[in-house]
């Protein structure tokens, strides 16, 4: 099939149903899983679509600008606290980062369909992903105007100091604090866990961090080690023997190998996220984990194993077989 065919079809049907599953989008342009994850990645860096950062089942959802709106339909899909910082913005319209509580911070910056994070002198804001300029500068106005009737009973004001008070919020300005918002929030929350008592400050981060895991997204454990074990050297040849090219090397262990590969296929070259791994036993989780990492690109999986698959394993493979590949070298 031609890809630039395969685009406008994607396109069209994006535009009549609105955000989709990769798996719904694959039947119904008609091809298989696992090359619409591959043209999904391409509309997605060329800018023609979207991808959302809210999971169903462990897959984003694609759509065309302005389609963000629709996204609400999904967001039962949301972390049950995650859901209620979704509604209570949705509700109040704007919030301020300080005045919450500490799990809803977190939310608030977890939400990223939805939550726009903008800035106030030192003050951090977090916006519903609808509400307007126009509406968020008569949110913070009406809120000043109060303000100075207040401000009529005492004496005199400097009219500099009524011009320093006023609050205006521009487009440019949003968009700069957001370029930098994950720094500053990165400060706010080390400030909130040292104002925690020191006894409790490990518990607090553990309960925050096993609050929001999405179960198909999954923290890597180790860093790269600078010379390439046995194994790691065993997998490069395997893939050069079979002709696959190496795109991109992710990260490897003694007994551990991540990379991105590319394989022929009749429609052309396709990417994989591909995990290799030296153990007795590849389980359900280890699936599970190479999905994730591999969707949230997003690409299809391939797994190199030298061990045996477990039963619960199999299964799991057999469900996504098509995007998920396992090879078993010796």
């Amino acid at each position: 099939m031609d890809a630039v065919e395969i685009h406008k079809k994607i396109i069209n049907l994006l535009n009549e149903k609105g955000p989709s599953l990769p798996i719904n989008i694959a039947k119904s342009v008609g091809i298989t899983s696992l090359f619409v994850s591959a043209f999904l990645s391409e509309l997605v860096n060329q800018n023609d679509i979207r991808v959302s950062n809210l999971k169903v089942g462990g897959s984003p959802l694609y759509y065309i600008e302005g389609q963000q709106k629709k996204l609400e339909n999904y967001y039962k899909y949301l972390h049950p606290r995650e859901a209620e910082a979704y509604m209570l913005l949705k509700q109040h319209k704007v919030l301020k980062d300080n005045d919450q509580d500490p799990v809803i911070r977190v939310a608030l910056r977890s939400i990223k369909d939805f939550s726009y994070g903008f800035k106030i002198g030192d003050e951090i804001y977090w916006k519903f992903f609808s509400v307007s300029e126009e509406e968020l500068n008569e949110i913070f106005n009406g809120k000043q105007e109060d303000k100075k009737l207040e401000e009529e009973n005492q004496e005199k004001k400097d009219k500099n100091v009524e011009e320093k008070n006023e609050v205006k919020i521009d487009k440019k300005t949003e968009e700069n604090v957001n370029d930098n918002i994950e720094i500053e929030i990165k400060t706010k929350e080390d400030n909130l866990i040292k104002s925690l008592r020191k006894k409790s400050i490990v518990k607090v981060k553990e309960k925050i961090e096993e609050s929001f895991n999405n179960p198909l997204i999954i923290k890597d454990e180790d860093k790269k080690e600078k010379t390439k074990s046995d194994f790691v050297k065993k997998v490069l040849s395997f893939l050069e023997s079979k002709g696959i090219k190496i795109v991109e090397e992710k990260d490897y262990k003694n007994k551990e190998y991540n990379c991105i590969v590319q394989i022929k296929s009749e429609l052309g070259p396709v990417n994989f996220f591909t995990q290799a791994k030296d153990k007795k036993l590849i389980s359900e989780d280890d699936f599970k984990k190479l999905l994730s990492d591999a969707q949230s690109v997003p690409l299809p999986a391939f797994m190199i194993y030298t061990g045996e698959i477990t039963n619960k394993a199999k299964i799991y493979l057999n469900n996504y077989i098509s995007i998920l590949k396992a090879k078993k070298i010796v």
